[in-house]
């Protein structure tokens, strides 16, 4: 999906402007903090491509295999990675005539971008030495199973955390970190959050009666991802809500065409029974959330 599109407002979480729908917004690690003994902040960011900000400074970071290093070690901060498994994850499994010494001189040139203390030599491998919440994709996850355990009971709190998480996200996962399986499964992962972390938040803007912004997110939402059910389920209940009960049912149509065409299925019985619920004008689909205004 392109865009990465929130809603456009002041998000509760962080008080910092939400994009508009459509723009592609940049993790804000920009001001210049330290932990409690003193230390630089360094901030990762891993949604879209590799960087590392030090002191307010976003570092350039050119080599190829300084970012897979990075990225590989940002996605598990503050846990050791070994030697073999960084080996396995720069050259993909290429044989290496001195891999040890290769990635020595790529902690090296590492080094030189984070403050000091952030990557350390362990016995057989290397930590990066941060918290997890100064990972932008380990904040997002973090953000992303808070939103979703309020999405039943408070809506309007969940909208505020789940806008916030993709507030994080710049383009596409891991862009730049090179071809090795951790980062690529680890993109893959992230990448399907976002869809769910997306159909949590519709779930939530259907709950308070938030339909028009609902439609206007979900329209390009099902044209990127047209075999999501659960993202056409969404659009044919809020386009009903807003009066298009003829747009709501065309969904349903073209969602039982690329089925077919692509996958030789039909529509799930889920989706069956929202269609048939529209026809009949069934009164249960303008439930709300009993706390909505």
């Amino acid at each position: 999906m392109r865009g990465y599109p929130v809603q456009g407002r002041k998000s509760a979480v962080n008080d910092e402007i939400v994009a508009a729908p459509g723009a592609v917004v940049l993790f804000l690690v920009n001001e210049h903090r330290v932990d409690q003994i003193g230390r630089e902040i360094v901030l990762i960011s891993l949604l879209g491509t590799v960087s590392v900000t030090v002191d307010g400074r976003l570092c350039d970071i050119r080599a190829s295999k300084v970012r897979a290093m990075l990225a590989t070690l940002a996605l598990d901060p503050g846990r050791p990675v070994s030697y073999g498994d960084l080996a396995a994850e720069l050259w993909s499994g290429r044989a290496l005539g001195n891999a040890r010494n290769a990635l020595q001189a790529h902690a090296a040139r590492l080094r030189k971008l984070l403050d000091e203390p952030a990557l350390r030599a362990v016995p057989n491998g290397y930590v990066l030495d941060v918290s997890p919440g100064d990972v932008d994709a380990t904040h997002f996850l973090d953000l992303a199973a808070r939103g979703s355990t309020l999405v039943a009971t408070d809506p309007r709190a969940a909208i505020d955390l789940l806008e916030a998480g993709l507030l994080l996200w710049r383009g596409p996962a891991l862009l730049d970190a090179g071809d090795g399986l951790r980062c690529r499964a680890a993109a893959a992962l992230f990448e399907e959050r976002r869809l769910t972390l997306w159909e949590d938040l519709t779930t939530a803007r259907l709950a308070i009666g938030d339909d028009a912004a609902a439609v206007a997110d979900l329209g390009s939402l099902v044209t990127a991802n047209p075999l999501r059910e659960a993202f056409c389920d969404q659009l044919m209940l809020a386009l009903y809500r807003c009066g298009r009960q003829g747009e709501a049912l065309a969904v349903f149509h073209r969602t039982r065409a690329h089925l077919d065409d692509e996958l030789g299925l039909q529509p799930s019985a889920r989706l069956r029974r929202r269609y048939a619920d529209i026809l009949a004008q069934d009164p249960a689909l303008t439930h709300r959330f009993a706390g909505a205004r």
